[in-house]
């Protein structure tokens, strides 16, 4: 059985998420942020050696990152659901969606997050970082053009792995100007899977 180490406010709430549209028993180990420093309890090393959420284990496999658990519980569990066909070119369109988000999308965010606390000093990289932002979500926005999904008509594990990205855009403002991207989210946030997994993880917000 497959068990999820789960951290409050973090990318372990899209595996959770996930878990839920499979289907599949699953066990929910909790974990809690410390309320002064925000940061993810020592006991979390023991299952991932950094210290981070999401990590998973099923038998003996253990997974720290978040692609790579879309793609293994997609592909172990997914009895060919959440995925394009093997071998196909969409296939391999999916699995860069899995990449893309963590590999590229999420930096320039992340940078704007830390230098959001850099006041005046951050001057010189912020417009870069923002131009950066901005390429990311119209690449996004128009790749979903007018589908309901990334990948077309159809939910992949691709939507669930992109989410973090659009949650952590729509907590710092940079949505209001991609209506397609915010209405997606929307989306992904009405699924009954989705609202099932805010139930078990507990109260989830971005950027805090």
């Amino acid at each position: 059985m497959v068990t999820l180490h789960h951290l409050n406010n973090s990318r372990s709430q899209r595996i959770l998420w996930l878990l839920e549209e499979l289907g599949e028993p699953y066990e929910l180990v909790r974990y809690q942020r410390d309320p002064v420093t925000n940061l993810a309890p020592p006991e979390l090393k023991a299952v991932n050696p950094l210290g981070k959420s999401p990590a998973i284990t099923d038998g003996t496999v253990r997974i720290a990152e978040s692609g790579a658990i879309v793609d293994y519980l997609v592909e172990r569990y997914g009895g060919g659901r959440f995925q394009p066909p093997a071998k196909s070119d969409a296939h391999l369109v999916y699995l860069e969606w899995l990449h893309y988000a963590e590999g590229s999308a999420m930096l320039p965010l992340m940078l704007a997050f830390y230098l959001m606390r850099l006041g005046d000093a951050a001057a010189p990289l912020t417009p870069r970082v923002n131009g950066e932002i901005e390429n990311n979500l119209t690449y996004m926005a128009n790749t979903l053009g007018s589908s309901d999904f990334l990948m077309g008509a159809d939910f992949t594990g691709a939507d669930v792995q992109i989410s973090f990205v659009l949650e952590m855009a729509r907590a710092m403002g940079r949505l209001n100007a991609f209506p397609s991207l915010s209405a997606y989210l929307d989306r992904l946030h009405a699924r009954p899977a989705y609202q099932r997994a805010i139930e078990k993880g507990g109260v989830y917000t971005i950027g805090q």
